[in-house]
């Protein structure tokens, strides 16, 4: 059985990032939206980022930016991914990733099967898909508010793409998720912290001990082939 990766989003410092990497996850997540409390400054952010050990990928997660923002974090942070939580259209995540040519994730929130559409608009255009819980109406931030949907929306879906689950993912409840979906990748942020914006390494270890038993297998081992989808 494939093994299972884990991304961990909203890390905020060196010390994060080495216990998400200590716990065994794939993915260090680095959020630049300043509505978030998991925000960084590209100061901030490069310095996390240079504490991240060979095999731990670096994603930076923006929402609707701008190219001379994501300008600014290519330029800044070393990062190895770029995930879009916007409402970037599928035009707008060709442009990005052409324009960088680093591999792009594309968020879709998920409420309810009018929302499945989208899976397909996007699987053209990016090299992973990020389904996540879509955020209530009038929300500050689009993703990261510790909901879950209902799983079972994806459960039997066939997939062009390499793929992540998230929303409202915890320790308790991840095995039950991967169970489920059938998912072979999985993102936590709020799930593993004891306050908004404050990861908790132990929390972190026992998400990933979690869903690499889910999965039926070890903790994976070297950097994810990013760029897999498109050879």
């Amino acid at each position: 059985m494939p093994e299972i990766r884990v991304k961990i989003c909203g890390l905020r410092t060196p010390a994060d990032v080495a216990a998400a990497a200590a716990a065994g996850a794939a993915y260090a997540g680095f959020v630049f939206f300043p509505k978030s409390p998991r925000h960084l400054t590209l100061e901030a952010a490069r310095d996390a980022a240079l504490a991240a050990p060979p095999g731990l990928a670096k994603v930076a997660l923006t929402v609707d930016a701008d190219d001379a923002a994501l300008d600014a974090i290519v330029e800044a942070v070393p990062i190895d991914m770029l995930q879009l939580h916007g409402h970037e259209t599928p035009d707008r995540v060709a442009e990005v990733r052409a324009r960088y040519g680093l591999p792009v994730m594309k968020a879709i929130g998920v409420a309810d099967e009018g929302d499945l559409a989208a899976i397909f608009d996007y699987s053209t255009v990016a090299d992973q898909l990020l389904i996540d819980a879509k955020p209530p109406r009038n929300a500050a931030l689009p993703g990261g508010n510790g909901l879950s949907f209902d799983w079972r929306l994806v459960a039997q879906r066939r997939w062009l793409r390499p793929w992540m689950l998230a929303g409202g993912l915890t320790p308790e409840n991840v095995a039950e998720a991967i169970r489920l979906t059938n998912a072979r990748q999985v993102d936590v942020s709020s799930g593993v912290e004891s306050a908004p914006g404050v990861k908790d390494a132990s929390r972190m270890a026992a998400f990933v001990r979690a869903a690499v038993s889910a999965g039926g297998g070890g903790l994976p081992g070297g950097i994810p082939d990013l760029r897999a989808a498109r050879r």
